[in-house]
C-alpha cells in the first residue's frame, strides 16, 4: 500500500507522516532570513581606511546593510562609521566600537554595545589580524602568543559571543579571513607565527561549520593572496607591488574590494548551502 504524505487521523488527533516531519525539520534548519532593512554585519579589524574590512563595510552599506565596525583603534572605527553613515540609505545605521579581540571581556562589552544599537547580528567577518615578519629562530614567545591571540583566539572569542544569537534565531553567516600564507607557509611578508595562526583559522572554520550547520549558520574562510593593504609593513611601493605580482596568473596584486566582494556574497541569503569551504582570492598565485 503506497504511503501518503497527507496527515493521518488517529485517536482524535492528527498524526504526521515521516515525509511531513522531514519537511518540518528542513524548515527549522533553514531558519528565517532577516528582512532587508534588518541585516546586520559585524566586522572586526575594519577601522583602517585601506583595509579589507573597510572595503567590505563600504560594499555592505551600499547594499543596504546595517554595519558594526570594530577595531582596536576606537577612534578609527568611529571615523569610519561616521563616514559611512552619511552614505547609508534609508534608516540603516553604521556604528563604530573599540574592541581588543584578544580580550574576552572587551569582546563581550563591544558586542553588547552593537546589540543595543542595532537589530540582531546576522553576519560576522573575523578580519582582525596582525602581521609577523620575524623569523622562527628570532621570534619571542611573547610575539608568538600575541599573533595567535589576535589572529586565532580573537576569532574564537568573537565567534562564540556572536554565534549564540545566530543559533537561537537559526540563521547566520560567519566568514573568517585566513591567508595564502596558511597554504604556502608564508612567502609574501609574514613568517611562521602568522602562517600558523591563519592555518589554525582554516581548521577552526571547518570544525565550527560542523557544529552550527544544523542551526542554519554557515561558516566559511577566505584566503587572500597579496593584497594592496598596509598589513605587509605599510603602503606598498610600485616596485614591491611588481615583486608580489610575480607568479600570479592575473599579473597584479589584489585590492581590498576583490576580497570584499566575496565576503559580501558569502553573507548573502543565496549562499545558504555553502559552508566549511575555503575560497582563494590570490590571482592564481596558489592553485588549490
Amino acid at each position: 500500500m503506497p504511503r501518503s504524505s497527507a496527515p493521518v487521523e488517529g485517536r482524535g488527533r492528527c498524526v504526521r507522516t515521516s515525509h511531513t516531519k522531514k519537511h518540518e525539520r528542513i524548515e527549522r534548519m533553514s531558519g528565517i532570513s532577516p528582512t532587508e532593512n534588518a541585516r546586520v554585519a559585524l566586522l572586526t579589524g575594519a577601522g583602517s581606511p585601506r583595509g579589507i574590512g573597510r572595503a567590505t563595510a563600504d560594499q555592505l552599506v551600499r547594499d543596504g546593510w546595517n554595519v558594526a565596525i570594530l577595531d582596536i583603534d576606537g577612534e578609527a572605527a568611529q571615523r569610519a562609521a561616521d563616514e559611512l553613515q552619511s552614505q547609508a540609505p534609508n534608516d540603516n545605521k553604521v556604528v563604530g566600537v573599540r574592541v581588543d579581540v584578544s580580550d574576552p571581556t572587551s569582546v563581550d562589552d563591544a558586542v553588547a554595545e552593537v546589540e543595543h544599537a542595532l537589530p540582531p547580528i546576522t553576519a560576522l567577518a573575523n578580519l582582525a589580524g596582525i602581521s609577523s615578519p620575524t623569523s622562527f629562530l628570532e621570534i619571542s614567545s611573547k610575539e608568538w602568543d600575541r599573533v595567535l591571540a589576535v589572529n586565532l583566539t580573537g576569532a574564537f572569542f568573537v565567534s562564540q559571543r556572536v554565534v549564540r544569537g545566530m543559533i537561537d534565531r537559526r540563521y547566520g553567516r560567519i566568514v573568517n579571513i585566513s591567508s595564502i600564507s596558511a597554504q604556502r607557509g608564508g612567502g609574501t611578508y609574514s613568517k611562521v607565527a602568522y602562517s600558523a595562526s591563519k592555518a589554525g583559522l582554516l581548521g577552526f572554520t571547518r570544525a565550527l561549520a560542523r557544529e552550527v550547520g544544523e542551526f542554519g549558520v554557515t561558516v566559511n574562510a577566505v584566503a587572500p593572496g597579496p593584497i594592496d593593504t598596509d598589513i605587509m609593513g605599510g603602503t606598498l611601493t610600485a616596485s614591491r607591488k611588481a615583486e608580489l605580482s610575480e607568479g600570479t596568473i592575473m599579473g597584479r596584486i589584489g585590492t581590498p574590494f576583490d576580497v570584499a566582494a566575496l565576503v559580501c556574497f558569502l553573507f548573502g541569503e543565496s549562499a545558504g548551502y555553502i559552508t566549511a569551504a575555503t575560497y582563494d582570492v590570490n590571482g592564481g598565485l596558489q592553485i588549490s
